[in-house]
């Protein structure tokens, strides 16, 4: 398993303050040796697209991190797509509320884009999952809003949290939709050379 430093001596950096991210990295193995994450502006471009958004901001992430030679760096976004239509974290209950009653009754996608970089080489890749919300009751958004996990959450949900009870399938990524893809990111870190297994390196 993988510790604070890897048998080639590089150190990974995680450019995020997500704890969900923290708790993904850990199951598979790895304890970043530091923290940092980058302050940017995240607003949504006039037409931009879910997937293209998701990828921009992964890669304005990680280039916003700074680096020594010795360092990998793991960003990611993630964000809730209806159709075209880019959930972000809701700025309120009340926003949380409008999310989760469009979300009732029907499918949205989530979207997660990872980046890792090592020096100046990048790898970039983001992962598209499909989510079914049942049809919600006015008890049922109201008794989650109250118990305030929709606090930073893409959509104003979170998977792994009380709203579990609201998602009877998917099609994807478990824990792409939670926030950190581990198939993919662990391509991405084997590829940086950051070895995760023994004879990797």
């Amino acid at each position: 398993m993988t510790t604070l430093t890897p048998q080639n001596g590089l150190r990974l950096i995680l450019g995020s303050g997500s704890p969900r991210r923290l708790e993904l990295l850990a199951q598979l193995g790895i304890t970043p040796a530091a923290v940092r994450a980058p302050d940017i502006n995240e607003d949504v471009r006039k037409g931009e697209l879910p997937r293209d958004y998701v990828k921009r901001i992964a890669s304005e992430k990680v280039a916003a991190v700074v680096a020594a030679p010795d360092e990998v760096v793991l960003c990611a976004d993630t964000t809730v797509a209806l159709g075209r239509r880019i959930m972000g974290k809701p700025a309120n209950a009340g926003e949380a509320a409008q999310f989760l009653y469009a979300l009732s009754g029907r499918r949205h996608r989530v979207i997660t884009a990872v980046a890792v970089k090592r020096g100046d080489r990048v790898w970039l890749k983001d992962v598209q999952s499909t989510v079914a919300v049942k049809q919600l009751s006015d008890a049922e958004v109201n008794a989650y809003l109250a118990t305030g996990d929709w606090h930073g959450k893409a959509g104003g949900y979170a998977i792994q949290g009380p709203a579990g009870a609201f998602i009877p399938w998917i099609n994807g990524s478990y824990t792409g939709i939670v926030g950190l893809p581990l198939t993919e990111t662990a391509g991405l870190l084997t590829a940086a050379g950051f070895p995760l297994y023994e004879g990797d390196a």
